[in-house]
Parts: C-alpha cells; structure tokens; sequence
C-alpha cells in the first residue's frame, strides 16, 4: 500500500504493456479499467503514431489520452493533432545526412507514413496494423512528425550526426534502430503541455527516461539499464507482473 496525490497513470506500450508487438494482455486492461473506475485519468503515451496506437488498444479506453511518436501526435477526445514536426531546413539536413549513410527508413506524418526498409523487418509488422492509412512517397506526406531508421552504413554516426542536427535522438541498440524526434520532443514533455501535473509512470526504455524521471511513482519494466537512475520500483516484463503492480494503485485508494 502507499499513499499517492497522482490521479493520472501514463503508460508506454511496446514492452511495457504489449509484449507481442499486437496485443495487451487482458489482466493489464482490467487492471487498467479497475484504475480508471476509481479516478484515475489514463493516458498512453508510445513511440508509435497515434494511428498504430488503436489496434493494439482495440477500443479499450476510448477517452485516454493518446501520446504517440514519442510526444510529437497528441490525441484527446479522438481528435489527432501534430505538436510537433521537422521544420523543412532541419529535414533536409537530416535527410542529407540519412543519404551520405545509405538509410533506410519509417517515416510517419500526421496520419500516413513512408518506408523504404526491408519488408520483412520487424518494425513492419508493427506500422498500420489496422490498415488506417496509406504507405505513400515521403515528398507526399504534409509533414513529418517522426522518423525511424531501420538500416545504415554506420547507425552510431548516424544517430550523433542527428544529435549535432540538434534533433531528439533514441538509438535502441537492441533493436538496432535509430528514433529521431523533432527538437527537443519527448513524451514527457507532451504530458506537460497538455496541462497534466503529479502522475504515475510505467515505461520500458531510453525514450522514457524523462517520463520516469518526473514521475511521482516511476516503475520500470524489465531491466532497461538507461532507466537505472529513474525507476523506483522494477517489475518482470510479464503481464502477470505488469498487472499485479498497476492493480496495487487501485487497491491502494
């Protein structure tokens, strides 16, 4: 039991809640609703676009909050903005720098996406699951809102080439990808424009470090080493486990 003045809990999806790439776990939804019942604002907040958000939560929690691209979508009352986008100077750089390294790459607008890697990448599987959208030229997409590197010559130098860019940097070294966001777009810094103040947060990665570290509860799930510093509480990356630690926020009101 504990006593906590947070009524909001942000969830990251991918290895936090999902851990299929497709679906979560029914004991994490009802542990999650049990939350929502007694108070709780849920909101979820992924690396992925708010269009590959849905199917995985299937029309669970349909007034959630929705953070996707790592902070640069908002949804809120299933209304979908951009808050965030590369400015034309700055994705012409990048895409310079993307070409001097042979990338390949997801690129993801408001609603429609790009992509020029392998199609039997893992990442593939993931994007427009629901088959919401359209695969089209980058050129064709209003703006870009995130931009995912898949295969490089160099993906080290690529991900500090961004970083000298002054673009948000994840380089997932286990899944051998290289995340680039907008400036200085994080989804913790989504959070806070949409006004939300004291929450609890589980997250399983380096692009939620900064969630974790402003969290008033941070849990961790798995062993990500980049979260050492932030996480309060770590818990096994099962649904068993994710579950019975979201269930103690309910049993603790």
């Amino acid at each position: 039991m504990f006593g906590s003045g947070a009524r909001t809990m942000v969830f990251d999806i991918d290895g936090t809640l999902c851990f299929d790439g497709r679906t979560i776990d029914d004991r994490i939804l009802t542990a999650i609703g049990a939350c929502e019942r007694i108070g709780y604002d849920v909101v979820f907040a992924s690396a992925r676009p708010v269009r590959d958000l849905l199917p995985v939560l299937d029309g669970a929690f349909p007034s959630a909050t929705l953070i996707g691209g790592n902070g640069s979508l908002v949804s809120v009352g299933s209304e979908v903005r951009a808050r965030a986008s590369f400015d034309p100077a700055g994705f012409g750089a990048l895409m310079d720098v993307v070409g001097k390294y042979g990338a390949t790459y997801l690129a993801d607008g408001p609603w429609d996406y790009a992509y020029t890697g392998p199609v039997d990448h893992p990442i593939r599987g993931r994007v427009d699951q629901g088959n919401l959208a359209r695969m089209v030229d980058i050129a064709d997409l209003p703006e870009v809102v995130k931009f995912l590197v898949v295969g490089a010559s160099d993906m080290a130098e690529l991900a500090e080439a961004g970083r000298r860019l002054g673009l948000t940097v994840n380089h997932h070294l286990d899944e051998a990808i290289i995340d680039f966001a907008p400036g200085s777009t994080t989804k913790w810094e989504a959070l806070t424009s949409l006004g939300t103040g004291a929450y609890i947060a589980f997250g399983n990665d380096i692009n939620d470090f900064d969630l974790l570290r402003n969290a008033e509860r941070a849990v961790r799930v798995g062993s990500h080493p980049s979260l050492d510093d932030v996480a309060q509480f770590t818990v096994a990356a099962t649904p068993e486990a994710v579950a019975a630690e979201i269930s103690l926020l309910a049993e603790a009101v």
